[in-house]
């Protein structure tokens, strides 16, 4: 942003000459106002850049054809607007794996091998935040639109040079909506002697239950599929946590709300209450890093949801396949910064850091299931992580990783990965 301002001034100096020539037209104190209207607006001008770009090569014994792949993960832009100095206006445009339209997947386990279309809403460029932001107080803020939704870790370490593994945290991608980001109001702050408590009590729309599955739970269930998202049910969500510096943190947060009349057809006349509760905390001991979360999350009339949703129509592009009464996760993360150790008692630490870490993923999409549900152990999952993160500043990272990925059937039950990324984000 600072360089932005520079260029503008730059420009508005080299034009000024010819402005002050056509004197009949525009006076030099025209030319004056005129500049510091474009710097003022300018000056309330904010972008945001990240993206990443990743490799990953498979050797899994449950798919033994599964082929390599270079992903165009996303390219993220996020600029706002200070409409005043207590009033923002905030949006997120999100370019997803290098393309529009519809993209085609081959899915062996939930498709029992067929192709299955993604076809999203927009195609793949996604309005992920669109909100005002109104800051009232010092210990209150007042966001309404679309916004993200404060559960977990995602929101804290959402872009590229935050997170250490490839792609974001396996764990909650597996079990939760990725990017997820719904309608709504919320209300948040800092208090406390030094602002270290943060809370925020948000009224979103409700999940969708129908896209619910054994693999992912309620992962796709935000309304994304469609033009004009339901609110027939709406939900809350609430946040507690205690802040310390610029990133560490450790705090709950929680979301209940009935899935039921947010379906495509009012095909379901029993609630579906979904409830999710996490525990989660991210802290640095220079020059170490410990981060984790516990998870668990439960579905009332899972059965009767499972029931309606086999009988779903192909056109509407989900699973239809059963759905769990329960889901349970976490995730332990440990890494140390390399530099930060050899240069502690020199001081010459260069610009750039060489960061390894270690984490280990537990989670079950069909942890308890209801009635007749079978409950599938292919899908209770332990993955063990190691990988290295190198920033050539603090703008850019570069990321390597291997991963063993154990499932609960008996035979046949690894997925070994290797993966390399590029991550940027710039500010």
């Amino acid at each position: 942003m600072k360089h932005l301002l520079l260029f503008a001034l730059a420009l508005t100096g080299l034009f000024q000459p010819l402005f002050a020539q056509e004197t009949t037209l525009l006076p030099d104190d025209s030319v004056h106002t005129l500049r510091e209207r474009v710097l003022d607006q300018l000056g309330r001008i904010k972008l945001e850049v990240y993206g990443s770009i990743n490799y990953q090569n498979y050797d899994w014994q449950t798919f033994p054809g599964k082929r390599s792949t270079i992903d165009l993960e996303r390219f993220v832009l996020e600029p706002s607007y200070r409409l005043s100095p207590k009033l923002m206006l905030r949006a997120e445009i999100e370019f997803e794996h290098g393309g529009t339209g519809a993209s085609v997947e081959f899915d062996r386990f939930e498709e029992f091998g067929e192709f299955e279309y993604e076809i999203e809403k927009g195609g793949e460029i996604l309005l992920e935040q669109l909100n005002l932001d109104w800051k009232i107080k010092k210990w209150l803020n007042l966001k309404i639109g679309h916004f993200e939704v404060p559960i977990g870790m995602m929101p804290f370490r959402d872009e590229p040079t935050d997170y250490s593994t490839v792609t974001i945290s396996e764990m909650e991608t597996s079990l939760l909506p990725v990017n997820w980001n719904e309608n709504g109001i919320s209300l948040y702050g800092n208090f406390g002697k030094n602002r270290q408590w943060y809370y925020n009590l948000s009224a979103i729309n409700g999940l969708d239950n129908s896209a619910f599955s054994s693999a992912g739970w309620v992962q796709r269930g935000s309304q994304k599929r469609f033009e004009m998202v339901n609110a027939e049910n709406m939900a809350l969500v609430g946040r507690f946590d205690y802040v310390g510096g610029k990133e560490n943190r450790i705090g709950f947060s929680g979301f209940i709300g009935n899935s039921t009349g947010n379906r495509p057809k009012p095909d379901l006349d029993v609630p579906a209450w979904v409830g999710i509760a996490d525990f989660h905390f991210l802290w640095e001991f220079e020059p170490f890093e410990v981060a984790g979360m516990a998870m668990y999350g439960t579905l009332s009339n899972s059965e009767a949801v499972s029931d309606a949703n086999r009988n779903l129509s192909n056109n509407l592009n989900v699973k239809r396949t059963p759905v769990a009464a329960a889901a349970a996760g976490a995730f332990l993360e440990l890494g140390i910064e390399v530099f930060d150790l050899l240069y502690k008692k020199s001081g010459k630490h260069p610009d750039s850091e060489l960061y390894l870490f270690g984490r280990y993923d537990y989670y079950d999409s069909m942890y308890k299931t209801e009635g007749e549900v079978f409950n599938n152990p292919r899908w209770e999952r332990h993955t063990w992580t190691a990988g290295l993160n190198y920033d050539l500043n603090p703008y850019v990272r570069l990321k390597a990783q291997y991963a063993v990925r154990k499932l609960g059937i008996p035979s046949a039950n690894l997925e070994r990965s290797f993966g390399l990324g590029l991550g940027f984000y710039l500010h």
